[in-house]
C-alpha cells in the first residue's frame, strides 16, 4: 500500500475524463450561481433596510432596480432600454461621477 493517492484520472477513457470535466465545471458554475444570488439578495436587504441619506445613494438603488428591469426587457423593446440608458447617464451626470 502506498501513501499517494491514485489519480483515477489518468486511468479513464478520453470520453469519461471530458464527461467528469464537464460535471466538475457545470458544479463549479452552480456554486458561483448560488454564491451570486446569495450575495445579491443580501444586497437589496440592506438596500432595503437602510434609507439612502442623500440623493447620491438613492440614486445607486434606482440604478440597480433598473439595470434588473432592463435585464427582463425582450431583446426588441428598443425604447424601453434607450429610456433606462437615458435615465441612468442622467444619475451619472446629475451625481457628478462623469
Amino acid at each position: 500500500m502506498t501513501d499517494q493517492p491514485v489519480d483515477l484520472d489518468k486511468h479513464r477513457g478520453m470520453a469519461a475524463q471530458k464527461a467528469t470535466d464537464l460535471r466538475r465545471a457545470l458544479a463549479e458554475v452552480e456554486a458561483h450561481a448560488r454564491e451570486l444570488r446569495e450575495r445579491q439578495a443580501e444586497l437589496e436587504h440592506r438596500m432595503m433596510t437602510m434609507p439612502a441619506a442623500s440623493w447620491p445613494e438613492a440614486a445607486v438603488k434606482a440604478r440597480h432596480l433598473l439595470n434588473l428591469y432592463a435585464a427582463s426587457l425582450p431583446a426588441e423593446d428598443t425604447r424601453h432600454r434607450a429610456l433606462v440608458a437615458a435615465l441612468l447617464d442622467d444619475f451619472v451626470r446629475l451625481c457628478g461621477e462623469g
